[in-house]
């Protein structure tokens, strides 16, 4: 099958320095699947330049709108969405997001194919492409960057600042001045699995749960965290993953064995609105309440992290909450308040290492679908809008664009 794959400018504000498919990725695709070719269109923002792509052979230019799939990563402005095309991004619609009504309104008018990245899934309902590892992995050197700040114990470059991952790793070894304090990772995802690689490249000792819990050291550790490890069912049955994630509300926390031994916690584990609160505003004016520094990678705003009342940006990612008042305060203000890092886009902290880890997935897990017969449902399973129609797994979006239509 012969194809035209256009990589599209990044059109939302504030821009987005990722891309799905690096050059060299881009080559190594043409390569695998011989009907493939692919066309950049020129970018002053993105992370790889315009010459990186030219240097390798790829033609760049400003109009793409002869290719037949375009790609692109955050959700396209209305204005700039092309009809007739197939678009491959995050549009962030299937849950009824308000905010772009009018995107998935647009796409119908105008007679689009959408199919979204993250519902791209195996036949086990398993994501394929996410950028969720290095959000992992910004995460934790986030929060342990917040924790040198507010102890003034060393300060390391954002990350955002860093060339690279390699770059970002030379900044390691400052936190060697780390006390010997406890921190918590929750989650088992990919996001985890991408703070934990931070961790353990920094020297940080991990532990069992059991030694956290009841053990003192003299050097700093950490833990992972399961659901299993800090919920429970409330009727006192045995615990059961896939129970608890079909029927959350009959779960409780049971955080509250780890807030009078945790000092930094990092947050990593998927919430769903039905779930436990990790814990509540009234157990921060807890005398053992020990945690005073807060990743919360996932970034639920008002989610399983209840200080988390808004997210905070990469040029200023951190914020205080003030467990006497509720209320959130300037970074750093007083040392009795929680300082957290609740960045809602760390990915594209670093856009080039993201970028190459997005590519990696399209070309083993999508690309072989999409150029194929996608025998497996995988392409089919994420197309929310076929030829300008909802397709029947995502006709219950028809009230929410019917309401964009009347908004």
């Amino acid at each position: 099958m012969s194809l035209t794959v256009g990589l599209i400018r990044e059109g939302k504000t504030p821009p987005d320095k990722r891309v799905p498919l690096t050059p060299k990725k881009c080559i190594e695709a043409q390569a695998a699947f011989p009907g493939l070719q692919i066309v950049v269109q020129s970018s002053p923002i993105r992370s790889y330049a315009d010459q990186e792509y030219r240097d390798l052979g790829l033609e760049v230019r400003d109009d793409v709108s002869a290719c037949d799939v375009l790609m692109g990563v955050k959700e396209v402005p209305v204005d700039q969405l092309i009809p007739d095309k197939t678009y491959l991004f995050f549009s962030h619609t299937v849950k009824k997001q308000p905010a772009n009504r009018k995107l998935l309104q647009a796409v119908l008018k105008k007679n689009i194919t959408l199919i979204d990245y993250e519902l791209l899934t195996n036949e086990h309902g398993e994501r394929i492409v996410a950028f969720g590892r290095y959000a992992g992995i910004v995460g934790a050197y986030n929060g342990l960057l917040t924790y040198g700040r507010k102890h003034g114990l060393y300060d390391l470059k954002p990350a955002y600042q860093c060339v690279d991952m390699d770059d970002m790793q030379e900044e390691f070894f400052k936190v060697k001045k780390l006390p010997p304090i406890k921190m918590a990772v929750t989650g088992s995802g990919r996001v985890a699995q991408g703070a934990l690689e931070v961790l353990d490249r920094m020297g940080i000792r991990r532990v069992s749960v059991y030694d956290y819990l009841y053990l003192d050291f003299n050097e700093p550790v950490y833990t992972q965290l399961r659901s299993s490890d800090y919920n429970r069912r409330r009727d006192g049955r045995v615990w059961d993953t896939q129970n608890f994630h079909q029927h959350p509300e009959e779960y409780e926390s049971t955080f509250g064995n780890f807030l009078p031994v945790t000092d930094l916690l990092i947050a990593c584990a998927y919430w769903h609105p039905a779930a436990p609160l990790l814990f509540t505003e009234a157990d921060t004016r807890r005398p053992d309440f020990r945690i005073n520094t807060i990743a919360d990678v996932t970034c639920d705003v008002n989610g399983s992290v209840p200080t988390t009342k808004r997210s905070s940006t990469i040029a200023e990612p951190a914020f205080d909450y003030n467990p006497a008042t509720g209320e959130l305060e300037p970074a750093y203000s007083r040392p009795e308040n929680i300082t957290e890092m609740a960045v809602d886009n760390l990915p594209c902290e670093l856009p080039r290492n993201a970028s190459r880890d997005f590519g990696r997935q399209l070309i083993d897990k999508v690309l072989p679908h999409l150029l194929g017969d996608d025998a497996e449902g995988v392409i089919a399973r994420a197309t929310i809008a076929k030829g300008g129609q909802l397709t029947e797994r995502y006709r219950y979006l028809s009230d929410y664009v019917a309401e964009a239509a009347t908004a």
